[in-house]
């Protein structure tokens, strides 16, 4: 018998292999084209989200702008100020957090692929997140993705707050992997923020300020009215379904493919995203 599609999985799929996102752990960054849905990760960086929480309920990204956009690399949003000028105040935010690189394998449900990864030992899915951990460092820390959203930093390796954030717009820089916080990652629109002119500056910052792309608002999915919410499902990573899935992508057997891989890279799995109408 044929094996099935990654669409045919789909379509056969029940609700129970499909989960709805925390809108407590859920932002919606407001653009002029439209609404990038983000999910944050509060098992990987509890810190980091919760400052970012209440930044979001503070209003502080609000009139802000996507100050960078590096081809091939990622697009950075935040508070960038020039010479003389103050800083856009944090309100109750902490100013100082530590670094969250990694986290503790204990605890954490892991969802590994059966693949061979060339950062980690072993990677897979712990809640929905693309993730690595080394079982002999007993350490678990999420991969840098594409949609990947992540707390930029200067030279300190706890000198981020959340409030300089990037998204990872081109092929996934996994060497980045435990060296920087890594806080969500884009459940839907991210073709707003993949087509973001790039930068003319040294690592894709935009010299010219109206090149920067305006941002009307972030807030936390929790803080909007139910009717004016974006309705996802996110299928599950720890089923059966979800393996069935992999498998499908990692060895197409659709009649155009003449040669099925027989391997797939933990950044080639999209997780797929329905909007409920």
């Amino acid at each position: 018998m044929r094996p099935r599609t990654t669409q045919e999985l789909l379509d056969a799929s029940t609700p129970a292999d499909w989960r709805r996102p925390d809108p407590a752990s859920t932002l919606y960054m407001e653009l002029e084209g439209g609404r990038v849905v983000i999910e944050l990760a509060p098992d990987f960086a509890p810190e980091h989200v919760a400052n970012i929480r209440t930044l979001a309920k503070e209003g502080f990204w609000d009139g802000l702008t996507i100050y960078r956009s590096q081809d091939n690399f990622v697009v950075q949003f935040g508070d960038i100020t020039g010479e003389g000028e103050a800083p856009k105040p944090i309100g109750g935010a902490r100013a100082a957090l530590p670094a969250e690189f990694s986290r503790p394998i204990e605890g954490l449900a892991f969802h590994a692929l059966p693949d061979r990864d060339g950062w980690a030992p072993e990677t897979g899915f712990a809640g929905g997140f693309p993730a690595a951990r080394d079982p002999a460092e007993g350490q678990a820390w999420m991969a840098h993705c594409y949609g990947t959203l992540g707390a930029g930093r200067d030279m300190a390796a706890d000198s981020s707050n959340g409030t300089e954030l990037y998204v990872v717009i081109g092929q996934a820089p996994r060497q980045l992997d435990r060296n920087i916080t890594q806080v969500g990652r884009v459940l839907h629109g991210m073709e707003l923020l993949s087509v973001v002119p790039r930068g003319t500056g040294p690592l894709g910052f935009h010299e010219d300020p109206s090149q920067r792309v305006p941002i009307k608002a972030v807030r936390l999915a929790s803080e909007v009215p139910e009717t004016e919410r974006t309705d996802l499902q996110v299928l599950r990573t720890d089923t059966p379904l979800f393996d069935a899935v992999v498998e499908s992508r990692r060895n197409r057997r659709d009649d155009w493919y003449l040669r099925p891989a027989g391997h797939i890279d933990l950044c080639n799995i999209a997780v797929p995203v329905r909007v409920v109408d």
